[in-house]
């Protein structure tokens, strides 16, 4: 998720965000809130949102720490390596990617040692939302030639038990765009966009 200046986006979120959901007259913004109403709407699976209060409290816990650690770190990849370039025209400095990884590299041993542990997945032996929230977030780094599973056993196990729960065609296709998130680089940007949105771009990751 993240800022918006799409009309539509405007009309759904007061916060002008997306992912922004709109059913009926109820809108909805945030990621995590979205898929939490709806797993409750449409009656999931009790595995993706348990109903045993504890499981359910140990999604919730991981939620909380994803976002200030996995979510702080993660999506920077793209900002560094795809995005920030396309519009700067530039590189940026090889020691502002290492800086990412290496805040990155810390959330990824906490979240092995706290939270996947020996277990298949977060909260135990089945799939649930905190893994989904978890994978399509690292999996940005892998679409831009950052392989954070390569040297991490534990975590390339989760990641295939990840793929299996969910189906890897479903998988393969949900994440399609980040995969293929490099080929932006070829794209022509309008230069007075370039001009407006670098200095606004450099401001994200300070």
């Amino acid at each position: 998720s993240g800022p918006s200046n799409s009309e539509g986006a405007g009309k759904v979120s007061l916060l002008k965000r997306v992912p922004a959901l709109k059913d009926g007259d109820f809108t909805l913004a945030e990621c995590t809130a979205i898929l939490l109403y709806l797993s409750r709407k449409y009656n999931t699976p009790d595995h993706w949102y348990p109903s045993d209060i504890q499981k359910r409290a140990q999604v919730d816990e991981y939620l909380s720490w994803h976002h200030a650690n996995i979510r702080a770190n993660a999506p920077k990849t793209m900002w560094i390596k795809v995005l920030i370039p396309l519009f700067t025209g530039q590189p940026l400095p090889s020691e502002k990617l290492q800086e990412v990884m290496e805040g990155l590299s810390t959330s990824l041993k906490q979240f092995e040692e706290r939270f996947l542990q020996d277990k298949a997945f977060i909260i135990g032996s089945e799939i649930s939302l905190a893994d989904l929230v978890a994978i399509v977030e690292l999996m940005q780094p892998v679409g831009v030639g950052c392989d954070i599973f390569e040297d991490r056993p534990r975590l390339m196990e989760w990641r295939r038990r990840v793929e299996d729960a969910v189906g890897k065609e479903l998988f393969f296709q949900a994440h399609e765009m980040i995969l293929s998130i490099k080929e932006l680089s070829n794209i022509q940007i309008d230069p007075q966009l370039k001009e407006h949105l670098a200095p606004v771009l450099m401001k994200m990751l300070k």
